[in-house]
């Protein structure tokens, strides 16, 4: 009976945001060859075990979405502002700025990644991984797909702000995006 149950399970994997599996762990999916090109591996390659890989470093293209355009000029600060006020409350439970977590970095993501991929994969994660060969290959080196926040595509832009601000060296670091901006005690007169 045990042995049924173990074969039940053979081929399937944890596609849950809140995965365990660690970068090492014995358990990593399966790469098409498409996707081993991807990710910059030689078909028939192995994912590397003791070591994180790469994400690739080309410019994707535009992705698999709605999104086919995006003017750029349109995204200034104040929609940056909106972005880092939004980063926190949909994104940071996967995603860091400066370091791995269980989705990617995002530091440098909009010099990998076209605005158009973006906000492909921000509003249509689902149709990203199973269409994207960038996707498909995050997603195997990841474990854990990217979860659908049903973000408009203003809020979208607005991340994407964020992105592009942080990644030309204009953004405050994280932490004094997030805190509360207090003014300093002034000094009571003596009159």
């Amino acid at each position: 009976m045990l042995a049924i149950s173990l074969a039940g399970c053979e081929g399937s994997r944890n596609n849950s945001s809140w995965s365990t599996a660690k970068p090492g762990d014995p358990i990593v999916p399966a790469l098409t060859i498409a996707e081993q090109k991807s990710a910059g591996l030689a078909p028939g390659a192995a994912m590397p075990a003791t070591s994180e890989p790469a994400a690739p470093e080309i410019k994707s293209g535009r992705g698999v979405g709605p999104v086919d355009h995006v003017d750029i000029s349109s995204l200034d600060a104040t929609r940056a502002m909106k972005g880092a006020e939004l980063f926190p409350v949909k994104c940071s439970a996967c995603h860091k700025i400066e370091e791995r977590y269980i989705g990617p970095a995002l530091t440098g993501v909009t010099t990998r990644r076209q605005p158009e991929w973006i906000l492909n994969m921000i509003l249509n994660p689902e149709n990203m991984i199973q269409q994207d060969p960038t996707a498909k290959a995050l997603l195997a080196q990841f474990i854990a797909p990217m979860a659908n926040q049903h973000l408009t595509r203003e809020e979208a832009e607005s991340i994407l702000a964020f992105f592009l601000q942080h990644d030309s060296g204009q953004a405050a670091p994280a932490e004094a995006q997030t805190a509360p901006v207090t003014p300093p005690a002034q000094p009571a007169s003596q009159h």
